[in-house]
């Protein structure tokens, strides 16, 4: 299993480019802590570069043209006014009477997605083929489109799933598209298409529901549309399809390392801290063990076409001894234990955090931190979590008894749960563990059972956020004409790439969506809406 390794800086350009680097960012896949999961954002696409020129050869601005929007600040109460929404558009491959298609990277800073602008995305593959034009739309208190000048308890008042959606329905109904036709391709004029992936794909089914005569099609790669609050499934597809030996060894050292900790023997304790230099963290056993997890979340950065990887430099430290790799058993505790160590301190500790010390890299303990008092704008894990703490969930944790787990299992929702009243103390007030309510967002839009028409769904057997989608174990929901449901053997959102279409199973989900998509266009009919 010996596998190409990355440079330090490869590897963070490689987990920039498929994790979304943010404002601030103190961890190499641009998360603002180590100990809190990642968002589960779409991948970000290089760039096309040089001029842009309609199919009529007339030269139009280029992809990175940002353009406002004033966008309602509460669908409820229109009085309070607006704020100024960011877009990015393009007309390349417009023909009048053809499709405006409108995406959105969800909880992330949009300017880094403007490929999604180009056919180098199914987006954009759809917008030739169609004769379409494109928008990304940035989504409300990510990046620089936040309805106030922070980002506090207060201010996040109008942060939630629905208000989004409503922003997505005023969008479309009020905007005038900088194209020349661009005052009259309202909804009932032209067909709107909407894209997402991940926490927007589960927007995208969210706002199917909601607004069921709105768009003409949808489509919705990866999407998280079940909301989980102990989403400890996160790791199972990394479990199944990660090296067999590698995935023994971790469960062996992990079961191991739980054993010490939760014994009294301090000599044992002692010893793991020092191997993984965390004895700082001896007083929160939890944070040095689900520290570990960010080995395991190197998995998300993984794509049909990346060449190696920190991953799978992981895994080698661990398997590979003295040029041979240990067969599927793996090497067992003692060995994986003593190597991961090693592989923490020599080389992976300072690639994830730099030149912080472990306690503020790693310690959730703090309320004072700057992790939980920096409410800046722009600061999109903040605004995430918001979303997470209410909503949706998705805390990631060790695996219950009897399943095998690649995590600690001394991680469980109230240790999450125990962040959100730090990070938003005068929302949780006086609660210890507020559980997000996952059970109205899944009454609310329909959760895994979701029917609408004319929606597209696309999943990957090696997404680790596999398991809230509608491809999750033991769902076997059937696909339908009017809600086609795919899986490739993609990891998280590969489908939108049009790079990914290397791997034939992607390809095959990507012309299978163009087929759908327009077939379900030459069905519009404007009269009906």
């Amino acid at each position: 299993m010996l596998h190409f390794k990355l440079s330090r800086v490869a590897a963070a350009a490689a987990l920039l480019l498929f994790g979304v680097a943010q404002v601030a960012a103190r961890t190499a896949d641009g998360r603002a802590h180590a100990n809190i999961p990642r968002r589960p954002s779409i991948p970000i696409v290089a760039p096309r570069e040089g001029t842009v020129t309609s199919k009529n050869g007339t030269e139009l601005p280029p992809y990175n043209t940002t353009y406002y929007f004033d966008q309602l600040i509460d669908h409820t109460n229109p009085s309070l006014g607006t704020f100024k929404q960011r877009y990015w558009h393009t007309y390349e491959f417009y023909e009048p009477g053809g499709p405006i298609l409108l995406t959105t990277p969800g909880e992330s800073n949009a300017a880094g997605y403007t490929a999604y602008l180009t056919n180098r995305t199914i987006v954009g593959q759809v917008a030739q083929a169609q004769n379409g034009s494109v928008v990304v739309l940035e989504h409300r208190y990510y990046g620089e489109s936040s309805p106030f000048d922070d980002l506090s308890d207060a201010s996040l008042e109008y942060h939630t799933i629905q208000q989004a959606i409503d922003d997505l329905e005023y969008f479309v109904k009020s905007v005038q598209l900088p194209q020349p036709d661009g005052d009259s391709v309202a909804p009932g004029q032209a067909p709107w298409v909407l894209f997402g992936g991940s926490y927007a794909g589960a927007l995208t089914s969210f706002t199917m529901v909601n607004k069921p005569d709105l768009f003409q099609a949808a489509y919705a790669s990866s999407a998280v549309v079940e909301s989980i609050t102990d989403f400890w499934q996160y790791f199972k597809p990394i479990t199944d399809n990660m090296p067999r030996n590698c995935s023994a060894d971790v469960q062996a050292a992990i079961a191991k390392i739980d054993s010490v900790f939760t014994s009294n023997d301090e000599k044992e304790i002692d010893a793991i801290l020092t191997l993984f230099n965390m004895t700082t963290l001896s007083d929160h056993l939890d944070d040095a063990a689900g520290a570990l997890r960010n080995n395991l979340w190197d998995w998300q950065s993984l794509s049909p076409t990346s060449d190696g990887g920190i991953f799978f430099d992981f895994c080698d430290a661990l398997e590979v001894k003295d040029g041979v790799s240990a067969g599927e058993a793996g090497w067992g505790a003692e060995h994986a234990i003593q190597a991961w160590g090693s592989f923490w301190t020599s080389e992976y500790y300072s690639f994830l955090c730099e030149d912080q010390d472990v306690v503020t890299c790693l310690g959730t303990y703090d309320p004072t931190a700057e992790i939980f008092t920096d409410t800046s704008v722009g600061n999109d894990e903040r605004s995430w979590l918001w979303i997470v703490c209410n909503e949706m969930g998705f805390y990631q944790e060790g695996a219950p008894e009897p399943n095998p787990t690649l995590v600690t299992r001394l991680v469980r929702p109230e240790y999450d749960e125990r962040q959100c009243t730090y990070f938003f103390p005068e929302k949780f007030a006086n609660q210890t563990n507020p559980a997000p309510n996952v059970d109205a967002t899944n009454k609310m839009y329909g959760g895994w059972f979701v029917k609408s028409k004319r929606l597209f769904f696309a999943n990957g057997s090696r997404d680790p956020w596999k398991e809230a989608t509608l491809a999750a174990d033991g769902t076997n929901f059937q696909s339908t004409p009017d809600q086609p449901l795919t899986l490739s053997d993609g990891y998280h959102c590969s489908d939108l790439g049009t790079v990914n279409a290397a791997d034939p199973t992607i390809l095959e989900v990507q012309q299978q969506a163009l087929k759908s998509i327009a077939g379900w266009l030459a069905e519009w009919d404007p009269s009906g809406r």
